[in-house]
């Protein structure tokens, strides 16, 4: 069938040019001047608590209030305290691991990291390990299944059952579900009664190298007040190498240990002569950090809210890269981020008052467990019933224009649809992202949302450029993740156009738009996990 000329699949698109009659008033340039400002020395790595909060906050509020916005905060403040305890391992902590009839001491950030998680004075002494396979519980699998984890340290595998397996068994494939996260891992060992816990790092099945997480072993750990002990005394990563040594001291190969743990009957199994020491001391600090949010109030719907989100924090001055710089900037993530929810926020105040509210909101501590936006949806400002759906900005690299937006997660809600069709109006393609094993959907603000009913949409400028195509572009993106990624080298480049930039924020202000515009109620697709979570509203 075709209506005026067209086919019918571009009627989505339709309602979009209609709805928004001129293209979306995002400026480039302004995204690139955010940037610099938010990713430079004088914002210090915008680190919760840090010397750069202070200043971040103060550029954030009078931004949004620049923009048009009003106060979006309790007792229609600018912003929400978040109540957290920073963790701080002190220097001198010791590890000694013994395999093979041989003990060896291993350095934090070069040979394991190590992170200790109750405050004050830690040690172990040749606690036995034992391999719980990919240490996860579902479907049938549940490693610690009738084993005795007391006064045991678990070594467990990256990802799940699923990630090289060539099959489904049950875990959606290649992509990463919640129970492969390895903050799910650790729940998992700590309900089981284990001492500790170390995850094999491979880089296909952690989705990130081991520099991330060695050089992340100088930063703080963050956790919500007030500290409730846990029952882990530490968690940590072995680098591959180590991983494959200890499994093989016992004569389990690595594809051989794979290969059982992908057993739904797998059951942790002893590491016979395998064992681990640490000693390490923690002070715990409290501290108050602080979500910056901004509201544009509804013309006629007041009560229902569009919320945009994005993480103002990076990882701050802390751990010195091979040159002597200790300033984690996060220039793109998540200065760029932040920069487009502002920009958004102006693209909305600029025009038409919507019929429902659009709030903007900036949250502290993704870095550290999306700590910031998992206490706004335990504390929101307005009903999360009455939250139409989150929109998420957290983009992975800064790229030059292309011709596709990259879907997180996907099949998950109807609002994709919406997002096809913002993206089609600006001439891209929506695509699913490449790397569904990294479970990206479960790694930024929008989760915390999502797993309380919320609608929410991640997605990230594409990798198809339009000079170069998908292999010029996956190739920046794989520079990035080698040697960038949460490291002191992500700073600002005056080279990048921010074009890439630009259209990820037109399409989210259009599928925002149209939403806050409209009465649409969207809801998760039937069989999803989160949809009893989500009543539809009555017409």
């Amino acid at each position: 069938m075709r209506i005026l000329g067209l086919p019918a699949i571009a009627l989505p698109a339709i309602a979009f040019l209609l709805a928004a009659a001129a293209p979306p008033p995002i400026s480039a340039a302004r995204i690139k001047a955010d940037v610099e400002t938010l990713a430079s020395d004088a914002f210090a790595g915008r680190g919760p608590g840090e010397a750069g909060e202070t200043r971040t906050i103060e550029f954030l509020q009078q931004a949004m209030a620049a923009a048009g916005l009003q106060p979006g905060g309790p007792q229609d403040s600018w912003q929400q305290a978040v109540p957290l305890v920073r963790l701080d391992r002190q220097p001198g902590a010791r590890l000694a691991l013994t395999f093979g009839g041989k003990t060896y001491a291993l350095q934090p950030g070069q040979d394991v990291t190590l992170a200790l998680r109750n405050p004050g004075v830690t040690t172990l002494t040749d606690l036995p390990l034992v391999f719980a396979g990919f240490g996860i519980f579902g479907n049938g699998y549940d490693a610690y299944r009738g084993v005795d984890m007391r006064g045991k340290i678990a070594i467990v595998l990256a990802n799940d059952p699923d990630f090289e397996a060539g099959r489904d068994l049950g875990f959606e494939g290649r992509r990463l579900v919640v129970a492969g996260r390895v903050g799910s891992k650790f729940e998992a060992a700590a309900r089981a009664g284990a001492a500790g816990i170390l995850v094999i790092h491979e880089d296909a099945a952690a989705s990130y190298p081991w520099l991330q997480v060695a050089s992340g072993d100088a930063l703080p750990a963050m956790v919500p007040a007030p500290l409730a002990p846990s029952p882990l005394a530490f968690s940590g990563w072995l680098p591959l190498r180590l991983g494959t040594e200890v499994l093989g001291s016992t004569g389990l190969s690595l594809a051989d240990a794979k290969a059982r743990a992908r057993v739904p009957g797998f059951v942790a199994m002893p590491l016979p002569g395998a064992t681990l020491s640490v000693h390490g001391d923690v002070t715990a600090t409290p501290l108050t950090s602080h979500n910056v949010i901004g509201i544009l109030p509804g013309a006629s719907q007041p009560q229902q809210v569009v919320l945009y989100g994005a993480h103002w924090d990076a990882n701050g001055r802390n751990g010195p890269d091979a040159t002597g710089d200790a300033i984690r900037n996060g220039a793109i993530d998540n200065a760029t981020g932040t920069a487009e929810l502002i920009e958004v926020a102006r693209a909305f105040a600029s025009g038409p008052r919507p019929a429902r509210s659009v709030v903007f909101a900036a949250w502290t501590a993704e870095e550290k467990g999306l700590l910031g936006a998992d206490y706004y949806a335990a504390h929101p400002v307005q009903p999360l019933a009455q939250v139409v759906a989150v929109i998420n900005l957290d983009p992975h690299v800064v790229l030059p224009a292309a011709r596709n937006i990259e879907l997180v997660g996907g099949g998950r809600t109807g609002l994709e649809d919406d997002l096809r069709a913002a993206a089609a109006t600006l001439g891209l393609a929506l695509t699913d992202e490449p790397d569904p094993e990294a479970g990206w959907y479960f790694r930024s603000d929008h989760y915390p949302f999502a797993r309380r009913g919320v609608p929410a949409l991640s997605f990230r400028a594409g990798r198809d450029l339009v000079e170069g195509g998908t292999a010029a572009g996956s190739a920046l993106v794989r520079a990035y993740n080698a040697s960038r990624y949460h490291q002191p080298s992500d700073q600002f480049s005056p080279g990048w156009t921010f074009a890439g930039t630009a259209q990820e924020a037109g399409v989210a202000y259009l599928v925002g738009r149209k939403l806050a515009d409209g009465n649409d109620w969207p809801l998760w697709n039937a069989g999803n996990e989160y949809a009893p979570l989500r009543a539809p509203k009555a017409p």
